[in-house]
């Protein structure tokens, strides 16, 4: 699982440019051929290709950026990634088939979504065990924790809600019913709402973490797209929270949706069935994981519009960026 490809240093001239991002690098799960593409965040080349386990979906970055993690789906693990040695350094427990997992502010949790038996695993990332299991729902997702990180909140696609958890107990506060198997949950910055994708309901409910209630339920339209193909998956807002990013899976498109008025601005054609999505470091990217025509979007935030198209392993899924 440690053994590492380098690839070719630079991409072919016919690619757009786009505006120039602070030295980061990007780390793509594949989730069809075992690997993780790193690309430089400068020059956008593919830069290695590290195998690892069975099925890599969910993967998410330390704090201090020195390791990424990734749900290893049908090893029934995570490891852990040395973003300088490019190596698998630890597995980690983390219950049978983890998919996303989010990372608690301070570095040292890790909660786990184990989609075959409910319930989400708390991982002690030094100890490198799992320290409980909390019951949710059916199919656990899309996990998500508040910018403080004392709330969690863990999606489960058959019972369609949004499980509100205190980290602390590590006890449910609140279930709340949103649309038709919800995938992803992030919280804005100020912690003040948390939005979830709704793949078979094609929309994103938006959630006042304070009362627990849907404040808004934002819908999508395409001229052209039929409406079963509009499948929210991946979100990801901005720190002003001006703007929303949700990735439509099948629909092809980003849209970018007014945060505040929960209109959408734009719909931006990307790669084919994109799935999840990453800022970079100075805010002025964003990275789209495009499942069927394998590759990575770039999308330039300020003026919403696609730059780049890069190729990368088959079926990417997740994406993380590090310093």
């Amino acid at each position: 699982m440690q053994t590492v490809r380098l690839a070719p240093a630079l991409l072919g001239a016919a690619l757009l440019a786009a505006p120039a991002a602070r030295a980061e690098r990007l780390f793509v799960s594949n989730e069809k051929d075992n690997t993780v593409t790193v690309l430089d965040g400068q020059t956008l080349a593919v830069t290695a290709t590290v195998k690892v386990g069975d099925r890599p979906r969910g993967i998410v970055a330390s704090p201090d950026g020195g390791s990424v993690y990734i749900c290893t789906s049908d090893s029934d693990h995570v490891e852990m990634l040395d973003t300088k040695t490019l190596t698998v350094t630890r597995i980690l427990s983390s219950g049978p088939d983890p998919e996303l997992m989010t990372l608690s502010p301070d570095g040292q949790t890790l909660y786990v979504a184990n989609e075959n038996d409910n319930m989400v695993s708390v991982v002690d990332v030094k100890a490198g065990r799992v320290m409980t299991e909390i019951p949710v729902g059916v199919e656990p997702e899309g996990m998500g924790v508040s910018p403080d990180g004392r709330v969690l909140v863990n999606t489960s696609e058959t019972t369609s809600m949004a499980h509100f958890i205190d980290t602390g107990t590590q006890q449910s506060i609140a279930n709340v019913l949103v649309g038709s198997r919800p995938r992803v949950a992030r919280f804005t910055a100020d912690g003040k709402q948390v939005w979830v994708s709704a793949e078979v309901g094609g929309t994103v409910s938006v959630i006042d973490t304070a009362s627990h209630t849907v404040v808004h339920t934002v819908s999508f339209a395409i001229p052209g797209v039929p409406a079963e193909s509009i499948q929210p998956v991946g979100i990801a807002i901005t720190p002003d929270a001006k703007t929303a990013f949700v990735a439509l899976g099948p629909a092809n498109r980003i849209a970018a949706v007014d945060a505040k008025t929960y209109e959408v601005r734009k719909y931006l054609l990307v790669g084919q069935r994109v799935w999840n999505l990453a800022f970079s470091l100075d805010g002025k990217r964003l990275y789209t994981t495009n499942g069927v025509s394998n590759d990575l979007s770039v999308i330039d935030v300020d003026g919403l519009r696609v730059v780049k198209s890069v190729p990368v392993g088959q079926l990417p899924w997740g994406v993380a960026v590090v310093p």
